[in-house]
């Protein structure tokens, strides 16, 4: 008790109120409403941001597991001293391998059944090292395909359209022609598929075709050429600075072209970005209706004790000081239903992908299915910012809530509050 009579009065008398039993109990009550919907608000805002910042960062491991941190090429897509490019790329602190590839379309044919494709020449070896595609190997493994014996790796949605598996062979068509007595026909070379890979992604599933480089070359009579060269780098998210420092540096020996991962995917990681915005506007109106409850709240709290406002307003206390007052319990409730969401949130945000196996398997549904979805678990990613910026805006708009009620507290008459009394 000595410790609340050292603190200001105000604060004293704010934080008596609201520890004192009220004749009103549906202040009472909404009182509670209101602490709870806040919280209610802050922990479903921080576990939704949660689940999609894993989300986000479940696609953007699946898209670098076949895609590349930065790609550096020449004019025509072609570069012809790729040896040398590699060797200076290297030298950079921020590279940590590279690759080079052959990139080009083609035609795949089985058993009558013709299929567009991007055929991608690579050497396994180097390939392991700038991306993660062995690791999603269903049948086979990379490291099966060997110069001149013309194996294959499909996605597993290409090979299921041409109906294609282990040891069939598939005939690959590029598109340049070779000219012959009855004209101009394309090049036809059958391959044999050594290996099926899967990542998640219909954009490779369903479309890219591996072959070793030396293959490819042939088939595409690149000679010594390749389309370019695959990085990967220390600090993905140091990707666009890199680039520019490469792009800088390699121009001063000829016309190069460097492009990293955030612009070969910009659209895609921008719309996931818009929709993480927009998710954290809509769940913030969740909160912004629990405080509204403070504002009813705190009026009745003001029409409730307006006999002694007027006393304290006798005794010289201050329209500041009497604002304050009620500030503290509107405060007080967002402070206490801010933190309790926050723990609720952060708790549910840390073990759901416990929670959420354990509700399948007690009701027998399935939130995401297999069948449907390429990422069937739900995966969260607790972001520290993230739960700043919620906890930061939901106590602004508590304590703005109670800037009205308290105004008017602050304006009552003590003559006429005193008059019925």
């Amino acid at each position: 008790m000595n410790f609340f009579r050292r603190l200001p009065y105000e604060l004293f008398i704010g934080l008596r109120y609201t520890r004192a039993k009220r004749r009103n109990h549906f202040i009472s009550f909404i009182s509670m409403t209101s602490m709870i919907g806040i919280a209610l608000g802050v922990a479903a805002l921080i576990v939704v941001l949660s689940v999609m910042n894993g989300f986000q960062n479940e696609l953007r491991t699946r898209i670098l597991g076949v895609a590349s941190h930065m790609q550096i090429t020449g004019s025509g897509n072609t570069l012809s001293d790729w040896p040398k490019v590699a060797g200076f790329v290297q030298g950079s602190p921020q590279v940590l391998a590279t690759a080079p590839y052959i990139m080009a379309q083609g035609m795949l044919s089985f058993d009558q059944t013709v299929q567009g494709a991007i055929v991608r020449g690579i050497l396994p070896a180097d390939e392991d090292r700038v991306a993660e595609l062995g690791s999603h190997m269903k049948a086979g493994k990379l490291t099966d395909l060997k110069p001149g014996e013309f194996g294959i790796v499909l996605g597993a949605e290409l090979a299921q359209s041409l109906g294609a598996g282990m040891g069939d062979k598939v005939v690959v068509m590029a598109p340049q022609g070779q000219f012959t007595p009855t004209g101009v026909v394309p090049r036809l070379k059958q391959f044999r598929v050594i290996g099926i890979f899967q990542v998640g992604m219909a954009e490779y599933d369903s479309t890219l075709a591996l072959i070793h480089l030396d293959d490819a070359a042939k088939l595409y009579r690149m000679g010594d050429k390749v389309s370019g060269l695959r990085l990967k780098l220390t600090d993905l998210y140091q990707a666009p600075r890199i680039s520019h420092e490469l792009t800088r540096q390699l121009n001063q020996y000829g016309s190069y072209y460097v492009s990293d991962w955030t612009e070969q995917h910009a659209n895609f990681f921008r719309a996931v970005q818009m929709e993480k915005h927009v998710m954290f506007v809509i769940l913030m109106l969740i909160v912004m209706v629990a405080t509204f409850n403070i504002v009813s709240t705190l009026v009745m709290a003001v029409t409730d004790k307006r006999a002694d406002i007027a006393i304290l307003r006798t005794f010289g206390a201050s329209p500041r000081s009497i604002m304050q007052i009620f500030m503290v319990q509107g405060a007080l409730i967002g402070v206490i239903g801010t933190l309790l969401g926050v723990a609720g949130g952060v708790l549910l945000a840390l073990n759901i992908e416990t929670i959420v196996p354990l509700i399948e398997r007690t009701f027998g549904i399935q939130f995401l299915s297999k069948d449907i979805y390429y990422i069937s678990d739900l995966p969260s990613q607790l972001q520290w910012g993230d739960v700043a910026a919620i906890t930061g805006v939901s106590l602004v708009l508590s304590l703005l809530s109670t800037l009205y009620p308290s105004w008017k507290a602050a304006k009552t008459n003590p003559a006429e509050a005193l008059r019925y009394e």
